[in-house]
């Protein structure tokens, strides 16, 4: 079957072939008498636009790339379908792209993308070199970092106030009577790792404490050895908290299967994002809450403002999170 074109439907809409264009195109001009007889006739010749086609001619594809480091955490497959359905309701898709946080890796999607013609560009807990910012600023397409920031003022980024929320979970820690903490934190290459960590240490440090710390690397099993690691001490701590509810919930598998230990008599847990899983029974995790509508909300703004209007600076917006305390710590709040 040959494809239909546009002419085609304007033929049989009795409309000119720009009508046509004009009925497709977001934001263009059309009487409601032209736009009922194009669509009637584009349904019933089976037509669809040629959106590649249109993005050369008006140099707007309506695509926003989205690249994300992975998929495993809860958090982000969450975060994907919001920032796809802010982005639709704009008159925007997206293009999904993986990464790791290696450097080359990164830079390839990238270059990837920016072959694609997208007029912005969202990155999704992944980490953005200087070149490689330049080369999109220099490409005029403008990037937002979710849930990730970078230092400098060369790209914009929305985050939750993660150094506030790991100094507000240790302030709680230390409200329900704890005095033997330790943290298995976020992969010290991410801002948020490296953020959450300094709020929880540095909170304990005014009180004269220093915590045991090691690195989880957002991942399961890496968590679930730093726990094997902490508890199998002399003098295990009596709180953990972890820096994202993916490894939270690794700890707590191994600290109730794989050490018989009790959650929280035996030892209290505390994670962050408040992802669907930390609410269910099984789990009832105490963690801080990222904020994700109002993340997206601000990210999808951000972002479009700066396709509308290039000369907007860049920003970096941090927004506060709640703890929502459950049944994995002590001193549950009535």
């Amino acid at each position: 079957m040959e494809k239909v074109t546009s002419l085609q439907v304007a033929k049989r809409a009795g409309v000119s072939q720009s009508a046509v264009s004009r009925v497709f195109t977001p934001g263009a001009s059309a009487s409601a008498k032209t736009v009922e007889k194009v669509r009637k006739a584009a349904e019933e010749l089976g037509y669809r636009p040629n959106m590649m086609a249109r993005a050369m001619i008006t140099g707007k594809s309506r695509i926003i790339g989205l690249v994300v480091a992975y998929l495993d955490n809860q958090f982000y497959p969450l975060a994907m379908e919001r920032l796809s359905n802010a982005l639709q309701e704009q008159g925007y898709h997206i293009l999904v792209f993986t990464a790791d946080n290696s450097r080359d890796n990164v830079e390839e999607v990238m270059k990837e993308l920016l072959d694609y013609q997208v007029e912005g560009i969202i990155t999704a807990s992944v980490g953005m070199s200087n070149d490689l910012t330049a080369r999109c600023a220099a490409a005029g397409i403008p990037v937002v970092m979710f849930n990730r920031g970078q230092d400098g003022n060369d790209v914009s980024s929305v985050t939750s106030a993660n150094v506030a929320g790991g100094r507000r979970v240790a302030e709680f820690l230390l409200a329900c009577g704890h005095r033997n903490f330790a943290h298995i934190s976020g992969w010290q290459g991410s801002s948020t790792g490296r953020d959450r960590q300094s709020g929880f240490c540095g909170a304990l440090a005014e009180q004269g404490i220093v915590p045991q710390v090691i690195d989880g690397m957002y991942d399961r099993d890496a968590a679930a050895a730093a726990t094997r690691k902490l508890m199998l001490q002399t003098e295990p701590p009596d709180a953990i908290f972890v820096g994202n509810d993916h490894m939270a919930f690794a700890v707590m598998d191994t600290l109730r299967s794989g050490l018989g230990l009790r959650v929280p008599d035996d030892v209290a847990v505390v994670g962050y994002d408040d992802v669907p899983l930390a609410a269910w029974p099984a789990y009832d995790l105490t963690t801080m809450r990222q904020p994700i509508n109002r993340m997206v909300d601000t990210t999808v703004t951000t972002l479009l403002t700066r396709i509308d209007e290039p000369t907007t600076p860049t920003c970096r917006i941090e927004i506060e999170s709640p703890l929502i305390q459950r049944r994995s710590t002590r001193g549950l709040l009535k």
